[in-house]
């Protein structure tokens, strides 16, 4: 009798015990940061690809699960972010010169990101001797640059659509941005449509991205287990490359375009960038930035004005760290580890596809992973890749962020000056003082 009492409170205590340490464990996840999230996932991955070894395989479906998702993702978004970001540009009907410049700017300096970001991959071998397999990967015929040119335009944007090209998705709705600019007014409930659908992808795509744990835990496992722990060494390589690249980009672009395009000094406009940049690395992000960078611009000498109107949209659409580095370094490290070599066509594509997805999809909660997934769609890099540098994302994201924003407030001093948005002498002032004087120089 005493021993079943004492069997049954024994049964009692480890279901109580059980119950509650599942929910300290639940509630303790949910209160860490996402990041921290994907790095336990990662970390728990690798010990269960070591202790399972090609067991672990049957994690596998875990991340072609997340890979499915995030494929499906990808058309629509960007169909309706490049959309709604070329009508809201469009309807600044008063600053519509200045518009154009800052995108212009934008561009420009994507797109040397993206050859920055090519130039520092190549000369790099992040992948050393590894050398990975993937059912993804496959025999690829690459066309002409006169084919390239044709095959951008879409003959049947719906079977681009659904196909996931990506170039021709692009295209498409550049194509369907501008008219509904030159509409006006009759195509308003158009441009809303498209409004709304970038909002509920926007949504769809906070809801998939918290899949990243599950599926960077999934893909860990089996890459460990299928290839042993060396998968793991070239991410040193890795980081390092994003950050000699940015840092390039940061001191001889960014640097560069203020002293011979504004005719300004590089050293002063870093002094005063120097504590956005800073809660920009922190932070790793650009709208947590917003304030601090909004008060360095302003501290430039850069009018209100303008420095409401650059910053935001820079925010949202100049991403060199995001769209053009990234992809670019990212799409060579992929490619070395599973051993499939690059030609020139594969360069430009990966700069172009980069440069201009960036501008489209940069206000999107975790861009940098949608960025990479249409550049690797577009040269025919296998996904799981994705798997061994989500983990590090957090450490990549601070110095990518550093460079966006330092690019938003470049972007402000250089147009700003060329359409007498700035005042030298404040630029060339000492910090305020507490009672908000200057002090010149």
């Amino acid at each position: 009798m005493l021993l079943s009492i004492f069997n049954t409170l024994f049964l009692f205590f480890t279901v109580f015990i059980y119950l509650f340490g599942t929910t300290m464990i639940v509630n303790a996840l949910a209160r860490m940061p996402f990041w921290q999230k994907v790095l336990a996932g990662f970390m728990l991955g690798a010990l269960a690809g070591v202790f399972l070894g090609e067991t672990a395989a049957i994690f596998k479906p875990l991340g072609d699960l997340f890979i499915a998702a995030i494929k499906m993702l990808v058309a629509p978004l960007v169909l309706c972010a490049i959309v709604v970001s070329i009508t809201s540009l469009g309807s600044q009907t008063n600053l519509k010169r200045l518009s154009f410049k800052t995108l212009g700017m934008f561009m420009l300096t994507g797109t040397v990101a993206s050859f920055i970001g090519l130039a520092v991959g190549s000369s790099i071998d992040m992948g050393g001797s590894l050398e990975l397999a993937s059912a993804e990967v496959r025999e690829r015929n690459i066309p002409g640059f006169s084919q390239v040119l044709l095959d951008m335009i879409p003959v049947n944007p719906f079977a681009s659509l659904a196909e996931g090209k990506v170039l021709q998705i692009i295209v498409f709705a550049a194509l369907i941005g501008i008219p509904i600019n030159a509409v006006g007014e009759k195509a308003e409930p158009l441009k809303k449509m498209f409004e709304a659908g970038a909002e509920v992808m926007f949504q769809l795509t906070r809801m998939v991205l918290k899949l990243t744990p599950i599926g960077v835990f999934g893909l860990m496992a089996w890459v460990v287990g299928e290839y042993g722990l060396s998968t793991l060494l070239p991410l040193g390589k890795f980081i390092i490359a994003i950050y000699v690249a940015a840092l390039i980009h940061i001191i001889f672009v960014y640097g560069g375009l203020v002293k011979f395009a504004a005719g300004l000094s590089p050293v002063q406009f870093f002094r005063k960038a120097l504590p956005a940049q800073i809660v920009a690395f922190s932070t790793a992000s650009s709208f947590g930035t917003l304030p601090a960078s909004t008060r360095c611009t302003e501290s430039m000498g850069v009018s209100e004005r303008y420095s409401a109107f650059v910053l935001p949209l820079g925010a949202t659409m100049n991403m060199d760290g995001c769209g053009g580095i990234y992809p670019a370094i990212a799409a060579i490290f992929i490619a070395q580890i599973y051993g499939i070599p690059l030609d020139m066509m594969d360069y430009l594509l990966i700069a172009v596809t980069a440069t201009v997805a960036s501008v489209g999809t940069a206000g999107v909660p975790g861009s940098a992973m949608v960025m990479l997934t249409v550049t690797l769609g577009v040269v025919g890099l296998p996904l799981e890749g994705i798997a061994f540098i989500a983990a590090i994302d957090r450490v990549i994201d601070m110095i990518r962020t550093a460079t966006n924003v330092t690019g938003d407030m470049m972007t402000a001093v250089v147009v700003g000056k060329s359409e007498g948005q700035l005042d030298e002498a404040q630029f060339y002032a000492n910090e305020s003082d507490e009672d908000g004087t200057q002090v010149s120089k």
